[in-house]
Order: C-alpha cells, then sequence, then structure tokens
C-alpha cells in the first residue's frame, strides 16, 4: 500500500508531541532507572511514548503499536507503528543532545516510513519508500567512499555486542582505518549517526544485538539517502531480522564491508 500524506503528517506529528516531553525533562536530573535487561529508562522515556501512542489510537486505531517502553498493541491492518521514545537513553542522561526519537511504520514486516528526530538540536530525518530522504524539509544525500581504507566507521559502543561479534567489528574498523589507531572508529551517537550518515557525514555504521524498536526507522531514512541497510550476511533488514546491523553510505563498498566482517583471524593468523 503507498504511503498516504496523512501517513506522513502524522508520523511529524507523533515526533512534534515526544519532542515536546522530551525538551522538558532534558538536563533536569530526572531519575534513571534499569530495566530487567538492565539498560537505562527515564520518565521521560516512558511519557514520551505514552504521547505517541495517544494520537496513534486516536487517529489509526487499527494499526498495530509496538514501543519499547508500553510493549505491543495488536492491530488488525497489517500495519504496525513501531516507537522507540529515546534512542540513546543514556546519552539523554548525560546531557548529550545525540540521542533521538524513532518512528517508523512497517507493513507486512517491511520498514516503509522512519522518522530519526533529534528534539533539542531540532534535527529531523524522514525518510519514506520510493522518495529522498529529507532533512529538515530539505533533501539529503549519501557521499560516495572511493576505498574501505579511509572510510569513516562509526557505533555506539562495542560492549553492547555479543562478545562473539567484537571480533567480527574490530576486523572491519582495522580494514577501513589501515592499522592506524588515529583512523579510529566513532563512539557514542545511537540513531543519530544513521542521520549523519544519510546527511554525507559518516560512510559506515555497524551495530549488534538491536531490537526492531531500534532500526526499523532507520531503513527508510538511509535508502532513500542513497545508502543500504542490511545484516551482517548482506540480507535486508524486516520484522523478522536478528539484530545485526549495517548501514553502509555508498552502497559500491558493500561487499568489501561484509568481506572485512568475515575476516577475522583465528589463532593460526588466518581469517576465517
Amino acid at each position: 500500500m503507498p504511503i498516504r500524506p496523512s501517513d506522513i503528517d502524522l508520523a511529524h506529528r507523533l515526533a512534534d508531541a515526544a519532542g515536546a516531553v522530551i525538551r522538558t525533562h532534558f538536563r533536569r536530573g530526572g531519575a534513571v532507572t534499569l530495566k530487567d535487561d538492565k539498560s537505562p529508562v527515564t520518565v521521560a522515556d516512558r511519557e514520551a511514548e505514552a504521547a505517541m501512542r495517544r494520537l496513534l489510537d486516536a487517529e489509526c486505531p487499527g494499526d498495530g503499536i509496538l514501543g519499547e517502553e508500553h510493549g505491543e498493541k495488536p492491530g488488525v491492518t497489517g500495519r504496525r507503528w513501531v516507537l522507540d521514545p529515546i534512542d540513546g537513553t543514556r546519552s539523554f542522561t548525560a546531557g548529550r543532545a545525540i540521542f533521538g526519537t524513532l518512528i517508523a511504520l512497517v507493513e507486512d514486516g517491511w520498514p516503509v516510513l522512519g522518522v530519526i528526530d533529534q528534539p533539542v538540536q531540532r534535527e529531523r530525518w524522514i525518510g519514506v519508500a520510493g522518495r529522498d530522504t529529507l532533512f529538515n524539509g530539505q533533501p539529503v544525500r549519501t557521499r560516495a567512499c572511493p576505498a574501505l581504507d579511509g572510510a569513516i566507521v562509526a557505533t555506539t559502543s562495542p560492549h553492547l555486542f555479543a562478545e562473539g561479534d567484537v571480533p567480527h567489528f574490530l576486523a572491519l574498523v582495522a580494514a577501513a582505518s589501515g592499522g592506524s589507531p588515529r583512523q579510529g572508529p566513532v563512539y557514542g551517537g545511537d540513531c543519530y549517526n544513521y542521520g549523519l550518515l544519510a546527511s554525507g557525514h559518516l560512510d559506515i555504521v555497524c551495530e549488534s544485538g538491536l531490537m526492531l524498536h531500534d532500526f526499523a526507522a532507520l531503513v527508510p531514512v538511509v535508502e532513500g539517502a542513497g545508502g543500504r541497510m542490511c545484516d551482517w550476511n548482506g540480507d535486508p533488514l524486516t520484522a523478522d531480522s536478528e539484530g545485526h546491523v549495517l548501514a553502509i553510505g555508498d552502497p559500491a563498498r558493500a561487499e568489501e564491508v561484509l568481506e572485512a566482517l568475515r575476516a577475522v583471524p583465528d589463532g593460526h593468523g588466518h581469517a576465517h
């Protein structure tokens, strides 16, 4: 089903509603609690998601909703809104404006609309399947990357990776940096990195252990700017993906990136 203008308008209003809540709490020293998975959550996370859900319940009650903080509401339309009110809660609680609100519309398992909104800096990327990605209303494009050696790689933190995934990430970093520690990766950023990649400031974002609410919105944003989103096998990201996420600004580098992830030396110095 084509994305309707009303869906795009609603996505903007969802981001506006979340941002209004988040700005009232930013750098105000609110309490941080830990969820069962030990990840941090604040009252801003919960209230921002609740504000978005109220809008969705009023305007498209038949659509499903999946939110990081308030769980799943089944739908009947084959459409599901996927919400992460603050992607990067650790940055939010540290007063760093590099977190974002993520809003996605997923149809039959495929992300077809995505918003990355940074409410403090008032920066917003919106991607819609089949259309150019817009940043604050203006089209943006990923940049050309003539070689993997020299590409800027970003990730939030390898501490968030499953243990067995870290060597693969480090192999990619080594391939991109030519072995120089001064050409290491950019750390921190959560969803903000994907907006920066869409706008042509980063070349590769590599992460492990993401949930659907972490990556669904990123897919239309990156792909609408000319980049490629896939898992570590090169397969498209859908509601069934297991959380190994790659964003590649220049799709011409995709095979080299995938090969670098696989090139993990064993104890004898052989890649496997």
